[in-house]
């Protein structure tokens, strides 16, 4: 709880994962990929409870091998591929009612600390916003990337002023998600059936925490990784 608010933390872990295979389970530095957003969660000061919402058994199994709960089965049908994910949500929070705010955490952002979920949900409270999520620096700012027209040229996706130079230092800052932590007050989620809106507030973590696990190589890049803040 923080600022009288009582937190449901929620964990997705579908079964059917298709850019890494079980990756929810697959071994992450010595122990299950899940196992460490949920010892991060469990080490949050504000999160009063946190389930993992899954259709699986053997995730199931997993998860509660390492302290997870799992007081009930997400629905098949919301656990396809095309099965949106705020379905998945909305679903954990009408089994687990009489929480004010959820924290969602994402498996396949193992880098982020309980330091990060607790400054998340802090920045959130203290500014009275209804959803926040975490963002890092954008590797690419899209103003120096392109498309290419029917004949192969390239064209830049967005332009600037004539007077603005394309100089690095000069361009505006861009951010993008970094998938490790979504906030959103139970209404919006119920209400409007989204975690965030026009009015979301972001909450910036550090590259080096930020990396989100989607395909093979980023799996192997996000170990390296944690290795190496392992043994610092």
């Amino acid at each position: 709880m923080y600022l009288d608010k009582k937190i449901l933390g929620i964990i997705p872990a579908r079964g059917g994962s298709k850019g890494v295979p079980r990756k929810n389970i697959r071994e992450f530095c010595g122990k299950p990929l899940i196992a460490w957003t949920i010892e991060q969660a469990k080490g949050s000061k504000y999160i009063d409870e946190c389930v993992i919402s899954t259709e699986d058994e053997e995730i199931k199994a997993v998860a509660e091998k390492y302290g997870g709960s799992v007081p009930f089965m997400r629905p098949a049908e919301m656990a396809r591929d095309e099965s949106p994910s705020i379905d998945a949500i909305a679903h954990a929070v009408s089994m687990m009612p009489g929480y004010d705010f959820v924290v969602l955490l994402q498996a396949t952002s193992p880098l982020r600390l309980s330091a990060d979920i607790d400054g998340a949900i802090e920045f959130c409270f203290e500014r009275g916003a209804q959803s926040c999520l975490s963002l890092t620096e954008a590797a690419i700012n899209p103003y120096w990337t392109y498309v290419l027209d029917e004949g192969g040229r390239i064209r830049r996706l967005l332009k600037l002023p004539q007077e603005k130079s394309y100089r690095r230092q000069l361009l505006p800052k861009v951010y993008q998600p970094n998938g490790a932590v979504y906030i959103a007050s139970t209404e919006l989620i119920t209400k409007m059936r989204r975690v965030s809106d026009e009015n979301t507030i972001g909450y910036m973590m550090p590259t080096e925490r930020s990396w989100d696990i989607d395909t093979p190589q980023d799996f192997e890049i996000a170990q390296f990784l944690m290795q190496k803040a392992l043994n610092h």
